[in-house]
């Protein structure tokens, strides 16, 4: 038995991968995330987590003052090394173009990013990922977890400027309710009836 060979881009180039590579490599699988110059391959997605991002996704475009867009499963180019993909990104509408050929967004039209933890990723959802985008100067970031049932636990975090970290504001289980980046209200325990 013989090993096919490996695809060109399994192998990095000195110094690792950069944001701009992604762009080059149309044969990587959907979803691939560079984090720190390494390429990072999704496992496929439990159920909670489409309902999550669906619940979620749906609520805040029905409520996102028309300069903001709301964005799912695109990457964010944070720094040369990389190019994270958040389950739900809110974006300035100028970054937002008609023909929405986009492949990825700049950090810096981001308000707000959304990771939905997975068992497989939750180290990176909850520490690595949150870290860059918070040097990255992204002001608002929720943390998905996967409560009783099928219920989701949004954990709320601000942007400290001084410090360039995040810090908590609330945790949210039936209701999230809260007035930053914008009025958002949403009940959570719509989930069981999706």
């Amino acid at each position: 038995m013989t090993a096919e060979p490996l695809p060109a881009w399994a192998f990095p180039p000195p110094g690792g991968f950069t944001a701009d590579d992604l762009d080059r490599m149309p044969e990587l699988p959907p979803h691939t995330e560079l984090i720190d110059g390494s390429l990072i391959f999704v496992s496929p997605q439990k159920y909670f987590h489409s309902l999550a991002v669906d619940l979620l996704t749906t609520a805040l475009r029905r409520v996102a003052p028309k300069s903001l867009r709301v964005c799912r499963e695109m990457t964010l180019a944070l720094d040369k090394r990389n190019r994270p993909e958040p389950d739900i990104s809110v974006l300035r509408a100028g970054a937002v173009s008609a023909e929405a050929d986009e492949t990825g967004y700049d950090a810096a039209d981001a308000v707000l990013a959304v990771e939905v933890v997975l068992p497989e990723s939750e180290e990176r959802d909850r520490k690595r990922k949150p870290q860059l985008y918070a040097e990255a100067g992204i002001r608002h970031f929720w943390l998905v977890e996967k409560g009783e049932g099928r219920r989701p636990v949004v954990h709320v975090f601000e942007l400290d400027p001084v410090t360039r970290t995040y810090v908590p504001t609330g945790i949210h289980r039936d209701r999230l309710k809260v007035s930053v980046p914008f009025t958002i209200d949403i009940d959570l325990t719509e989930i069981d009836r999706l």
